[in-house]
């Protein structure tokens, strides 16, 4: 079973039950520390390989999904969070895994508001790239934009993506929650060590 669809599972089973969604942190059989924050899941695997295509065999990270489900019955659309173990940067990346039929307009930006905030925009190919094996996650690559919205992250309760979808102006608007933003990060930064191998 491949880390997207792992965590495209626990994520859906936390949006099922939301009640259940605020925990101690646990050892699961995957082979990772875990931890439930709010909307959030936050994960740091047993072992650091460097060299792995992938951010998993470096990092801890941390997702919500939005409520919108695709084909498969999982989280449409997802936000991550990506501690590096080993130099301790913060990633933000998106990712897009919609009903089929519904295609990503790379042209146009994608845009977040925070509450009262100034809207952000991310243009595909500029401020988001695609890393690693992927073709449907973008990091924010603006090192500007990445320090703005981590800020906000924290800061914020919620945000509501605008996603450039179909025709001209047409618009897929999902709804993000930021409760257990900061309790993530204080779990990865807290579990980025705790190892029973490094390769």
């Amino acid at each position: 079973m491949t880390l997207s669809l792992r965590m495209s599972i626990c994520l859906s089973l936390l949006l099922l039950f939301p009640a259940a969604a605020s925990a101690e942190p646990f050892h699961h059989s995957f082979g990772e520390w875990r931890e439930y924050n709010r909307d959030w899941l936050a994960a740091c695997p047993d072992e650091i390989v460097e060299g792995e295509t992938g951010y998993y065999g470096t990092s801890c990270f941390a997702s919500t999904g939005s409520q919108q489900l695709n084909a498969a019955g999982l989280p449409a659309y997802k936000i991550t969070l990506i501690l590096d173990r080993l130099d301790g940067d913060l990633d933000v990346a998106f990712t897009f895994a919609p009903t089929e039929g519904s295609t990503l307009d790379q042209t146009r930006p994608l845009t977040l508001r925070f509450s009262d905030s100034v809207p952000m925009q991310f243009a595909f190919g500029g401020d988001l790239e695609t890393r690693y094996n992927t073709s449907n996650q973008f990091f924010v690559s603006n090192v500007e934009k990445l320090d703005v919205l981590l800020d906000a992250m924290r800061d914020k309760a919620r945000a509501t993506m605008l996603i450039p979808v179909g025709e001209a102006d047409s618009h897929q608007s999902v709804e993000f929650s930021m409760h257990g933003v900061i309790a993530s990060i204080d779990f990865m930064q807290a579990y980025a060590r705790r190892l029973s191998t490094y390769d």
